[in-house]
């Protein structure tokens, strides 16, 4: 079993079809068939199966590939291990994190880092906490930045630092006009939320239940702004962070003064997962820069 056959057959157990794989490997198609042939003698049962015009796992396909991933995610990263050794002051660092960080938190961060190291790149995606945790525990990220800290046996996190949020109203709301609200003054208003599988989704939950009551949900998003967006419409309130990058707000934001209104901006790794010294120095050097973001009202 060589590394190009475990992608070809990891490819094909994520849908791609045999002649997809084999363009994605620059490869012919009768070879990558022959390569997975060769994968299912050597282990010694069927792994792929056909349905209709596709192939599909079999169970025992389903049980292997699990090992496979491992297997690739740790060749990889040895690959990217030698890589730092042979250039200490390079290296590449896979980092996740959530859609509102990646205009302000983000940049900083990796703007402070390269004026250290300016030879390590950086792979960025965002997600929301579902997401990132998935990024991690799959081996795609080294770290991830989080909306809260994720609670998962494997994965170990330190707090950055505790964002503010605030009570978000439309521009003719009764309460637009003031710079405080409480979060009861909106109890029996629609509530404009992300949807489940955000922090920032249960962190709205949790916080009405503390002043005594659901939100009564209107509309679910995936992106702050797209909620900004619909509270600026006029079709509900939203406890959101403040917009960052100078950019102007589209609706009112108003401090919440009867309920700690915050959410933890932590930093994950998996626990027992060796970080390449890239992603090692770069996990250290934003645990110690986020002791100096200053962030008001958290």
């Amino acid at each position: 079993m060589d590394i190009e056959t475990i992608r070809a057959f990891l490819a094909v157990a994520d849908g791609h079809t045999v002649t997809e794989t084999a363009e994605r490997a620059h490869r012919t198609q009768p070879a990558v068939s022959r390569a997975l042939s060769r994968l299912e003698r050597e282990v010694g049962t069927p792994l792929l199966q056909r349905v209709g015009r596709g192939l599909v796992l079999t169970p025992a396909g389903h049980e292997l590939v699990r090992h496979a991933r491992a297997t690739l995610e740790a060749y990889e990263r040895g690959l990217r291990s030698v890589q730092d050794v042979t250039a200490p002051d390079g290296g590449f660092v896979p980092l996740a994190f959530l859609h509102t960080l990646g205009t302000w938190l983000v940049p900083e961060l990796i703007r402070s880092f390269r004026a250290e190291r300016p030879q390590v790149r950086f792979d960025l995606r965002q997600h929301g906490d579902a997401g990132l945790v998935d990024d991690l525990l799959t081996g795609v990220v080294d770290l991830a930045i989080t909306g809260d800290r994720p609670q998962l046996a494997p994965l170990e996190s330190r707090r950055l630092f505790l964002e503010p949020l605030r009570l978000v109203v439309p521009p003719d709301h009764r309460l637009a006009g003031r710079r405080t609200a409480r979060l009861g003054d909106v109890a029996d208003e629609q509530f404009i939320v992300l949807k489940p599988g955000f922090s920032l989704r249960a962190v709205t939950e949790e916080l009405c239940g503390q002043v005594g009551y659901s939100p009564r949900i209107g509309f679910e998003g995936e992106e702050v702004e797209t909620l900004r967006g619909l509270v600026s419409a006029g079709l509900g309130v939203a406890l959101l962070p403040e917009p960052r990058g100078g950019a102007a707000p589209l609706a009112p934001s108003l401090r919440v003064t009867d309920v700690r209104a915050s959410r933890e901006i932590g930093l994950a790794w998996v626990k027992d997962r060796q970080l390449p010294p890239a992603s090692a120095h770069f996990r250290d050097h934003a645990l110690r820069t986020s002791r100096k973001i200053h962030v008001t009202d958290a």
